[in-house]
């Protein structure tokens, strides 16, 4: 029975070892992802849509309706 518990005390002792090798490497990818500014692999980027004030929407709107009805209007003639 004593050499069972050594087996199992080594086999927890690889486990550590490889859980800290996994570390290391999580780290490393992480700091080679950041070097060229794109988030590490584990997070997934979201591109936000840009936001327009009101003021800036009614603009918008304001001038693709003349450009609407510039174009019925040259349809009419």
């Amino acid at each position: 029975m004593s050499s069972m518990n050594q087996v199992v005390q080594q086999l927890h002792a690889q486990r550590r070892r490889a859980e800290q090798e996994l570390e290391k490497l999580n780290l490393a990818i992480r700091a080679l992802s950041s070097i060229d500014g794109t988030p590490g692999l584990l997070k997934l980027s979201v591109r936000r849509k840009p936001r327009f004030s009101a003021a800036a929407r009614a603009r918008i709107a304001a001038a693709q309706r003349a450009r609407w009805a510039k174009i019925k209007a040259a349809q009419k003639k």
